[in-house]
């Protein structure tokens, strides 16, 4: 496994912020995830540093659905970047972190009214229109509030990115946004745009997630300005910005491409400029949206290892307190991790193992056939690059705990979310009444 940001050896155990995985696992218990703290603030400084130009403003959007908590809500806001949500529980969540709302973005394909109440109400920076419906109803909630929104409308733009099929955002079959080559495409922004209570502030796209391609994001530049342009010119109006999402690849094996994020950042900062030069578009602000690129490699959960099996088969099976109810992407998407014995890294004999969870179901498989040094029952297994998705997608399948979140940062360590409780399984569950269940 490739150590990465703080992540060292210590005599064959693995450190992590300067915290041995030992001392976590003897504090906090196991199944863990495990936030590298300086690692995260490196990645945000590096695309802070290389997402700019002279020509004009940019913002750069955490995108929380990779992972948030209160705690992550606090070191976005105090990194200076702004964040957005997707549902009502995102924004209440980051609400009430104490994050200033004008720094806010909503986004989702079918917002609820309430939903969209909630983001007039607390005045937050912009909502992003999926559809043409969706203008009416933030219109009239403007008005019934006496308040003037900002939006932006976000475009399927058509291209198709090489990424797995479930993550592609911007195919024409996509449930996401209005099509540029629907027909009545230039009449919808006409009407989002003479609604005295919304703001138009321009145009938004995400072509997808887990992109390598350079070339992908430099094409969805030059759609999004072309079109930004041909919309200006035949509205006769100015559209100061322009968003064009995320989808930053991230390397999880040496299979994948290590992305060079700086690069990638200055080489869509050179085809912006270059386009809007082309067309002779002037735009304010342009934003982008890294959520997975920030979190990702920057968390890890850590296991404990309880029995082995090897089957008649010739299956080796290496079982773990966790599974796919703290990380169901390799059952969602195949999704590939390397592992490594966290207490045992001078161990150098490897075996061909696939690491399974304890769930009631065959496809509970964390890491099929990968190698792993020889463990036994008790010792620690740290599944790298688990930062986003994880703990985000997590659940109480087979009611399993929800592990604890901590920070982890010059050898200290900071509990961010409180592992669950047996109690907190059925504190919502509703008892019935003894004339239901009572047989007599």
């Amino acid at each position: 496994m490739k150590l990465l940001g703080t992540m060292q050896n210590m005599d064959g155990v693995l450190e992590i912020g300067g915290v041995s995985v030992i001392n976590l696992k003897r504090e906090f218990g196991t199944p863990l995830y495990i936030y590298d703290l300086e690692f995260m603030e490196k990645k945000i400084k590096d695309i802070k540093k290389t997402f700019k130009s002279e020509k004009f403003k940019t913002t750069i959007v955490y995108a929380s659905k990779a992972y948030l908590s209160k705690g992550m809500a606090q070191i976005i806001n105090k990194e200076g970047l702004h964040i957005d949500a997707v549902s009502g529980g995102e924004l209440y969540t980051i609400l009430s972190s104490g994050f200033n709302s004008k720094n806010i973005h909503m986004h989702g394909n079918n917002k609820s009214y309430e939903e969209l109440y909630t983001c007039v109400q607390n005045e937050i920076g912009s909502i992003i229109l999926d559809n043409r419906f969706e203008a009416e109803v933030v219109a009239q909630i403007c008005k019934s509030l006496n308040k003037k929104m900002n939006v932006m409308l976000r475009l399927n733009i058509g291209i198709d990115a090489h990424t797995h099929e479930y993550i592609k955002t911007s195919k024409h079959s996509s449930k996401f946004g209005e099509s540029i080559f629907d027909k009545e495409i230039q009449d919808i922004v006409k009407n989002i745009v003479e609604k005295e209570e919304l703001n138009f502030l321009g145009f938004h796209c995400h072509i997808g997630s887990q992109i390598f391609d350079e070339m992908a994001f430099c094409e969805g530049v030059s759609i999004m300005v072309q079109f930004t342009k041909e919309i200006s010119d035949k509205l006769n109006i100015v559209i100061p910005e322009i968003n064009l999402g995320g989808g930053f690849g991230v390397r999880y094996t040496e299979e994948d491409t290590d992305a060079d994020l700086k690069k990638i950042m200055k080489k869509i900062i050179a085809s912006l400029e270059e386009n809007l030069e082309k067309e002779k578009l002037e735009i304010q602000n342009v934003t982008i949206e890294p959520g997975r690129s920030i979190v990702a490699q920057a968390g890890s959960t850590l296991y404990t290892v309880g029995g082995q099996k090897k089957t008649y088969g010739g299956e080796k099976y290496v079982f773990i307190d966790g599974g796919m109810t703290d990380n169901i992407r390799p059952a969602l998407y195949s999704a590939k991790y390397e592992s490594v014995v966290a207490n045992k890294l001078n161990e150098s004999k490897k075996e061909l193992v696939t690491i399974a969870g304890k769930c009631c179901e065959s496809g509970d498989i964390i890491s099929k056939n990968t190698k792993l040094g020889k463990c036994t029952e008790g010792d620690l297994v740290l599944v790298s690059c688990t930062g986003a998705y994880g703990h985000s997608m997590s659940s109480n399948y087979n009611k399993a705990l929800k592990p604890a979140v901590v920070f982890v940062k010059e050898g200290e360590a900071f509990l961010i979310s409180k592992r669950e409780s047996y109690e907190d399984l059925i504190k919502n569950d509703c008892v019935l009444p003894e004339k239901i269940y009572n047989i007599d």
